[in-house]
């Protein structure tokens, strides 16, 4: 992996390792990440068991475990969210702000996702200032709602995220990446990461 990115001049920025991988395999991960370079392990998804009490407070526990041991190595741990951290809750609190609640922030930093904020139905400007100096990494992407409620991911620009909003936010929250993640959009990937990128180099390169 270290060969091929130095190959195509490309920088490792983190990687998304599971729960299984942190509580199994974690000397693994620190080992490869350590390779290539990157400075962020970010775990990308908790199961309705690994989420939910009595389950979550083990779930905290590890992170805060995990995020110990890869500061060791100079590597930050995170969190990245889908929409239903904002969508369910922890007493009284959702359950996105309830993990950073219980994690130090020193160790354990938000990488959020945007689009799923959107589909929410939260504000992701607010949340970007929310957690400003927790936040080094922003999951740029663009989301459209169809008439039959639907909701597609699309390419950067043709949806209903104020983009220019975010990254302007960002930008003050002290953000080091936004990433372009294109999930399933309406045309081939390499066209749709084409046309995302035209929108960035029209607007902001």
């Amino acid at each position: 992996m270290k060969a091929l990115l130095a190959e195509l001049n490309l920088k490792a920025v983190g990687s998304h390792v599971g729960l299984a991988r942190l509580k199994d395999n974690l000397d693994e991960e620190i080992a490869m990440n350590v390779a290539i370079g990157s400075k962020y392990v970010v775990c990308p998804w908790l199961s309705e068991t690994d989420r939910r009490e009595p389950e979550l407070q083990n779930t905290l526990q590890l992170f805060n475990e995990v995020a110990a041991k890869l500061a060791q190595h100079g590597i930050q741990f995170g969190y990245h969210n889908h929409a239903f951290e904002l969508q369910e809750k922890v007493g009284d609190r959702w359950l996105f702000d309830e993990i950073f609640a219980q994690t130090p922030a020193e160790q354990v930093k938000v990488e959020m996702d945007v689009c799923w904020v959107t589909v929410a139905g939260q504000d992701p400007v607010a949340y970007i200032d929310k957690y400003a100096g927790r936040l080094p990494l922003i999951h740029l992407k663009d989301i459209r709602k169809e008439a039959d409620g639907k909701v597609l991911t699309v390419e950067l620009g043709q949806g209903d995220v104020n983009l220019p909003a975010v990254i302007e936010a960002a930008g003050k929250a002290g953000v080091e990446w936004m990433i372009v993640e294109q999930d399933v959009c309406q045309n081939p990937p390499l066209e749709s990461v084409a046309n995302s990128m035209a929108w960035l180099k029209a607007n902001y390169l």
